[in-house]
């Protein structure tokens, strides 16, 4: 018998920083209320929602010798930035840690951070729960939130793919190739921004 919700929530709460836990918390609600709204599993992506970050139990600079470990792939972005390895991490621990064999919430986790492109409904809903559950402080999140009550799945990501590419171009950093192709398979399928 696999563990309950509770017993996963209080081994997640044992390992993270109460700040992270309470993030944790707050993407797993906001993604049962997305998942409510587009059709999908609302207990899948509440669970997938609370372990997204299950991996940043671990410092940054432990992230690529624990991905080494596992032999997870990765190439020079994640090295250049082994935050960004948190999310396969993270696929992995779901399945060592917190008894989750389901793939779809593996590989939502997976791809929370950078996107990717043929996302799964999931996969998207994942993404954006991080980007605006209620913690979360930034100039754009009122604007997105928005989105997230009006706004077509796709509609919802593209906009949010558009915001993370200019919020990393603004700090100098590496934009994931992921991410860049997640946007472009949005508008090559006709998705347009509707702000």
């Amino acid at each position: 018998m696999s563990m309950s919700y509770e017993q996963r929530k209080a081994l997640l709460e044992s390992r993270l920083k109460p700040s992270r836990f309470r993030h944790s918390l707050g993407v797993a609600d906001t993604a049962a209320f997305l998942a409510e709204r587009f059709g999908v599993d609302v207990e899948q992506a509440r669970l997938a929602g609370l372990l997204h970050d299950c991996a940043r139990e671990f410092p940054n600079d432990a992230m690529m010798a624990e991905a080494d470990q596992r032999h997870i792939a990765y190439g020079p972005v994640e090295r250049a930035m082994p935050l960004l390895l948190h999310a396969y991490l993270g696929a992995a621990r779901v399945r060592e840690c917190y008894e989750v064999e389901d793939d779809a919430i593996c590989q939502a986790i997976y791809r929370h951070t950078v996107g990717a492109p043929q996302m799964t409904r999931l996969d998207k809903i994942i993404w954006f729960a991080d980007m605006i559950e209620p913690n979360r402080e930034y100039p754009e999140v009122e604007m997105l939130r928005k989105l997230s009550q009006e706004a077509s799945l796709d509609e919802m990501l593209l906009v949010g793919l558009t915001e993370s590419i200019k919020f990393v171009c603004q700090k100098g950093t590496m934009l994931h190739p992921s991410t860049i192709s997640a946007r472009n398979e949005l508008l090559l399928k006709g998705v347009t921004s509707p702000v």
